[in-house]
This record gives structure tokens, C-alpha cells and sequence, in this order.
């Protein structure tokens, strides 16, 4: 399968750092979808990581990041970062109790469906690599809501902080 961007070039896209960016490489990107793997569930210094292991409630990170890499490789190349925050997850389904459990690596495919300036929907699958899903559902992303005023929170973060 052929690497487009390998860990260092989506660290270089995405707002995680270190042991927290958990994709490794990126296979495939269109304008509305990109399929990445990782072998960081693997990983014994995964952030994700609980004295449990690294449960599959997790996959939706990993499907996050995978939204967060889209944004940056489709927005136009004079664009400033856009932030986002995941403002929902629907329709999940968790078809193994933890990733770090299964051999070799994840597979991460999201799927842009709907969008605007201000949000975005995406449905994600996590598979194995005999392609078995691991995990799916469908999340909607805020954009623009990291970049916060230059005095602080907005009013609406504020109001929420309350």
C-alpha cells in the first residue's frame, strides 16, 4: 500500500504533538476522504492508554484525527489552521472491547459528508487489517472554534463555562 505522508508529515498537519499524534501514515486522499494506519495502539506509552488497556472507545480519537488531517490537506494552501473541536459522535458501534488487542495495524478511514465553513460531518470506520471493523459511527466537527479571541473565550465559551 502506498505512504503519501508518513508520521512526521500528518504531525505537521495536525494540532497533536508527541505520543499523542497516533497516525502513522496516510494511503489514500480525496476532497472527501482519507484512508490512514497506525501502529500506535500498540504503543505501551499510548496517552490513550488505561490500566485496561487501550479500550475501543478510543477509535473515535482516532477517527477525530484522521477528520483533523483531512481539514488540513483540503484547505487551500494560502488558508490560515483551521481548529475544530468535535462538537458530536452519533451511531457508534464498537465491534471489539480493545485495539490494543489486535495484531498488526488499524486502519483508519474517514469520510467527509456534509459541510460548511463552520462544521463539518464525517462518518469513520476502523478496520483490522484483514478488514474486520473494529469501530464506526459518524461525528460532527466545529471548525474555527480553537482560534478564541485575542481577550480570551468567546462569549458563548464563557456562557457554556458557567
Amino acid at each position: 500500500m502506498k505512504t503519501l505522508l508518513n508520521a512526521a508529515d500528518i504531525a505537521a498537519r495536525v494540532p497533536h504533538c508527541g505520543a499523542m499524534c497516533l497516525l502513522h501514515a496516510l494511503h489514500e486522499s480525496s476532497d472527501t476522504h482519507v484512508l490512514c494506519s497506525t501502529t500506535s495502539h500498540h504503543a505501551p506509552d499510548n496517552p490513550l492508554r488505561s490500566a485496561s488497556g487501550l479500550l475501543a472507545c478510543n477509535a473515535i480519537e482516532y477517527a477525530a484525527q484522521a477528520m483533523a488531517l483531512h481539514g488540513a490537506i483540503t484547505a487551500a494552501a494560502d488558508a490560515p489552521p483551521q481548529g475544530g473541536r468535535l462538537a458530536s459522535v452519533r451511531g457508534v458501534k464498537l465491534h471489539v472491547l480493545r485495539l490494543d488487542t489486535i495484531e498488526g495495524r488499524l486502519f483508519v478511514h474517514a469520510e467527509r459528508l456534509a459541510g460548511d465553513a463552520g462544521q463539518a460531518m464525517y462518518q469513520f470506520t476502523l478496520r483490522d487489517e484483514r478488514q474486520n471493523i473494529l469501530a464506526q459511527g459518524r461525528a460532527t466537527v466545529l471548525l474555527n472554534s480553537l482560534q478564541a479571541s485575542p481577550g480570551g473565550p468567546s462569549a458563548t465559551q464563557q456562557e457554556h463555562a458557567k
